[in-house]
């Protein structure tokens, strides 16, 4: 068999990104400052939404969210079990109960018959997670929120603002997403994104988050406790601290430290300018495995269905009848042609983390049946048309 080395999902940087941080490097200028408030308006602007919060993390951007919701010990928060720690870890670290749902048969999103159920009078938040790229269906959720509304108990005055359970979308994959023509970051209350090195649009490490406007929300209000929670709870960030004479400053609470920097917006900027010919290149790979798997044998994620055209993140497959160990055989295969493959994803009662909080995988079968034959291939900007052609010869050649 032919030798390529065909990486899993490497970062797709220009000249225009490394000049951006040459800039940023020389501007006196490297931690959270101008061009960081500037990725953040073109971050609303894109995905149509008022205000925009950069992080250093998607993780920071969904912990921020439960912290401005006041959630703690005592509430529950509802998530799928089929997904990366991210969207489960930090309802632990707020001190809420973690909640998990099982998948619906042979598919990535959450069962929402069985979301429905797991809602009690404790319940403040739902977090769906948008995998692959492809966004979950928000109008269903909606619909389960609103018929639960009379048990919910909102504990502060931002909860008693919504009224009803508030989705909080896990939306680490969807960036440049689209459910019934909105924009992923203009569909769920709060929505929270992954910049990533794997991702589409890097900025190394880093996320952000948005919000939707609902009446009698004060977007800037919200902005400025985002930013206070990211930032030690600090009255002033270094940007204000920085005009003359203004060294004084309070801390209000005891906050996090997870801002993002110029030098990772610098990044993020040239990215979010390159993004619609990204997102392009990436249709085209997914069209072209479309046509070339062997679809006898291999069940392929669908990006586009009447109401969501997704972000093309991940290109997963399942391959037909085989077990974990086949898979994992299937995976080494690919591997020894030079073609490096990941799985998307353990369940999280799978881990040692979860299985210590009492989660059982025996409880979540549709979640292992979507894990046990499942196999990402490489799907990012950098492949070239004959570098799918390969893997999908490879691919379809080792599954006879």
């Amino acid at each position: 068999m032919e030798q390529k080395k065909i990486p899993f999902s490497p970062p797709d940087i220009s000249e225009k990104e490394i000049q951006n941080v040459v800039e940023v490097l020389r501007s006196d200028w490297i931690t959270t400052g101008p061009k960081t408030k500037e990725f953040e308006e073109k971050i609303a602007e894109y995905c149509g939404a008022k205000k925009a919060v950069c992080l250093n993390s998607n993780t920071a951007c969904q912990e921020m969210v439960l912290k401005v919701l006041g959630v703690g010990p005592g509430d529950e928060v509802i998530t799928s079990a089929y997904t990366y720690t991210a969207s489960a870890s930090v309802i632990d670290h707020v001190g809420a109960k973690i909640v998990l749902v099982d998948t619906k048969k042979d598919s990535y999103e959450m069962d929402y018959d069985a979301l429905e159920n797991a809602i009690t009078e404790k319940t403040k938040v739902i977090i769906p997670v948008d995998i692959a790229g492809v966004m979950c269906d928000y109008d269903k959720i909606y619909e389960i929120v609103e018929k639960k509304k009379n048990l919910f108990k909102p504990n502060n005055e931002l909860q008693k603002l919504y009224g009803r359970i508030i989705v909080a979308a896990d939306a680490a994959h969807s960036f440049g997403a689209t459910y019934k023509g909105k924009r992923s970051g203009s569909v769920a209350d709060f929505t929270s994104f992954s910049f990533h090195a794997v991702k589409n649009l890097t900025t190394a490490e880093g996320g952000a988050l948005t919000w939707k406007h609902i009446e009698g929300l004060d977007d800037e209000a919200l902005y400025k406790e985002f930013m206070l929670w990211s930032l030690h709870g600090q009255s002033k960030d270094a940007l204000a601290k920085n005009k003359l004479g203004a060294w004084e400053y309070d801390i209000i609470y005891t906050g996090h430290k997870c801002n993002m920097t110029d030098i990772m917006a610098a990044i993020g900027l040239a990215q979010l300018e390159r993004y619609p010919e990204l997102l392009e290149r990436r249709e085209q790979i997914v069209n072209l495995y479309n046509e070339l798997l062997n679809k006898e044998k291999i069940d392929i994620i669908s990006h586009k269905d009447g109401n969501s055209i997704s972000s093309k993140h991940l290109l997963l497959t399942r391959v037909k009848g085989i077990d974990e160990n086949k898979r994992n055989e299937i995976i080494m295969k690919l591997a020894e042609a030079g073609i490096a493959s990941n799985v998307h994803y353990k369940p999280l009662p799978m881990h040692t983390a979860y299985k210590k909080l009492g989660f059982d995988i025996k409880n979540y079968p549709n979640a292992f049946d979507m894990y046990k034959n499942e196999i990402s291939l490489p799907l990012h900007t950098k492949l070239s048309d004959d570098d799918v052609k390969f893997i999908c010869e490879t691919y379809n050649k080792i599954l006879g």
